[in-house]
């Protein structure tokens, strides 16, 4: 069994480790089960570390990947450390054509199939950024990034991981199933697509099917009955007026992000998400209000 605390084993655009700072001064005293109906890589999960929780993602090639990690962490890692010893042990040429045929084979196995979640890891570590981007058919299409020596196996974590997912339980479908069983006194925290702040405004798509307008309102409303049940609730998104809108009979904190994912320079850098919550914080909002203003002030000035 490990001993070191697990962190998130994968890299995904619009993952909390960035805002964890933030966030974790929102978070409630106490809570009893934890849920999280879009997992992602999991960043505020594994910082939680709850004893009793639930975790689910619409993408069922990650979902598998973290049921191969909690149920088959032996094979799993010698599997990837034979993968990572082939990759490196070539030039850049051959790394190229390695990780393209990957891709192109992983794209033709069932998420079902160890050997996706397998390549799906490798994928991960050796693609453009680490972005996870599916076309309107399903395939991974993210070219391969400029790494020199990718770590593409950490032992120690995934073990690490494979124990706090001992206690978890793990699925792939829809956000309003995986809060079905959440009762009064259990937090949920969802990290949905986000919301467009403009019209032009383009998110990766980490699945063939994309999160809409109408999708947004019907988690509004999963948010209003989970509230009226007494299960403490907390909500990630972006800042935009719709967002603002339709929770606005719940308190919205400000917290700041860095947004690097963009092909123009000057569209990158630090940009305003919400966090709503219908419970009161660890810290009183007056505590959280100056320090998130503090945190604006630094980035204004960078």
């Amino acid at each position: 069994m490990s001993t070191k605390k697990a962190k998130p084993f994968l890299k995904w655009v619009g993952g909390k480790g960035q805002l964890l700072e933030q966030l974790e001064s929102l978070f409630p005293e106490k809570y009893n089960s934890y849920f999280e109906p879009f997992i992602g890589g999991g960043a505020v999960f594994f910082a939680l570390n709850p004893k009793k929780a639930h975790i689910n993602d619409i993408n069922k090639t990650l979902v598998k990947t973290y049921i191969h990690i909690k149920e088959n962490i032996d094979g799993l890692i010698k599997s990837l450390k034979k993968l990572e010893k082939e990759f490196l042990f070539k030039n850049k040429k051959e790394r190229e054509d390695f990780y393209y045929s990957t891709r192109e084979e992983y794209n033709l196995l069932t998420h079902k199939d160890f050997k996706r979640s397998l390549y799906f890891l490798f994928l991960n570590k050796t693609a453009f950024n680490g972005v996870y981007r599916e076309n309107s058919k399903g395939g991974f299409n993210v070219p391969m990034g400029s790494y020199e020596n990718p770590k593409i196996v950490d032992v120690e974590n995934l073990r690490a991981v494979s124990e706090i997912l001992s206690n978890t339980k793990i699925t792939s479908g829809s956000f309003v199933d995986a809060v079905k069983n959440a009762k009064a006194g259990d937090f949920v925290y969802f990290d949905p697509p986000y919301y467009p702040l403009s019209k032009t405004s383009k998110f990766t798509s980490y699945s063939k099917d994309n999160f809409s307008k109408e999708d947004q309102i019907k988690l509004r409303d999963l948010f209003i009955k989970l509230d009226k049940k007494g299960v403490y609730v907390m909500l990630s998104n972006s800042s935009a007026p719709f967002i603002q809108e339709i929770y606005s009979g719940y308190q919205q904190i400000p917290v700041y992000a860095s947004r690097m994912i963009n092909s123009r320079s000057d569209k990158r850098g630090k940009i305003s998400e919400v966090v709503i919550i219908n419970y009161q914080p660890r810290l009183s909002l007056e505590t959280v209000f100056v320090k998130e203003l503090s945190i604006s002030s630094q980035y204004q000035y960078q």
